[in-house]
């Protein structure tokens, strides 16, 4: 049975989270990994797992897309539970960022949005140099950024490349990334999971509890933006 949501593939000394369909180039219920509540819950319980194992972790997907990001159609259709639903999010970012375990992103494919910003969670981040763009729309969209994004963005990538991205809605491919700080390299996609899986298996001494107090006091202030509520005035 072909399972719809997340999954956890062991491979040797490091753990990889595929945010899309186990045995599916594409999952046909949510082709681009967008941010949906089953999705959120999913990816949650299996990033506690991880936490569990103590075993450095590779974010990844297959398909075109890495994550789509935020899942606009519950937020057209429930425009009242916007703030509870970003407030989902940032919890997942603080998940991800406060992991006791080394992460790295192998970007396969466009990281668009709320999924540019998981990405960007991460410890270590490669991308894929044959297609697939990074990217923060909102600007082109009309649509603000929540204080805990802003933070996000603002300190975990240059401030030159963070006020482009975030005043131009710029797609930026593996290598206009890699140079404006985005991500740390790139890789081919016959190379990007053995390349990412490298990086995290050299960093699998460092993991344990200790790991995840220098990651809290080192995120301090982007964490405590991240935890305030997202008011109903934003939008």
């Amino acid at each position: 049975m072909v399972s719809r949501m997340p999954y956890l593939n062991a491979n040797g000394d490091v753990i990889e989270l595929h945010l899309g369909a186990q045995g599916a180039e594409l999952d046909e219920s949510n082709p681009e990994n967008r941010f949906r509540l089953t999705w959120l819950d999913a990816l949650e319980k299996l990033l506690s797992e991880v936490s569990d194992a103590g075993k450095p972790v590779v974010i990844t997907a297959t398909g075109k897309y890495f994550s789509n990001g935020l899942d606009t159609d519950h937020v057209f259709a429930n425009p009242a539970q916007l703030p509870a639903y970003l407030d989902r999010v940032h919890a997942l970012y603080t998940t991800v960022l406060t992991l006791p375990v080394p992460t790295v992103a192998a970007i396969n494919g466009h990281a668009f949005g709320a999924g540019a910003m998981l990405a960007l969670c991460a410890d270590h981040r490669v991308m894929r140099t044959e297609r697939g763009f990074w990217s923060l729309p909102e600007a082109a969209l009309t649509m603000p950024f929540t204080r805990g994004m802003a933070s996000l963005v603002r300190t975990r990538i240059p401030d030159a490349a963070a006020t482009e991205a975030m005043l131009t809605s710029r797609r930026y491919g593996a290598d206009d990334a890699v140079a404006a700080g985005i991500v740390d390299e790139s890789a081919d996609v016959d190379g990007l999971l053995a390349r990412a899986g490298e990086i995290a298996s050299a960093r699998a001494a460092v993991a344990g509890p200790n790991l995840a107090l220098i990651k809290r006091g080192l995120r301090a202030p982007l964490l405590e933006d991240l935890a305030v509520p997202t008011p109903k005035s934003l939008l």
